[in-house]
């Protein structure tokens, strides 16, 4: 039982040395996601269209 209330402690000690990013680094930090994910996304599109257009004309 000592060593889960010490981790505890420890725990808590750790989390008061974090610092967490303001609430601008957050936001451009998600729009960066966010437009990387669409980009990825119709980029990953593309291809598969691509491609599904090669394997029909293959088997036609």
């Amino acid at each position: 039982m000592k060593k889960l209330i010490q981790f505890v402690k420890d725990s808590a000690a750790e989390l008061k040395k974090v610092v967490w990013p303001t609430r601008e680094d957050v936001i451009s930090s998600t729009k960066v996601v966010l437009i990387s994910t669409i980009i990825f996304a119709l980029v990953l599109g593309l291809v598969d269209f691509v491609f599904l257009a090669g394997v029909e004309a293959l088997f036609r």
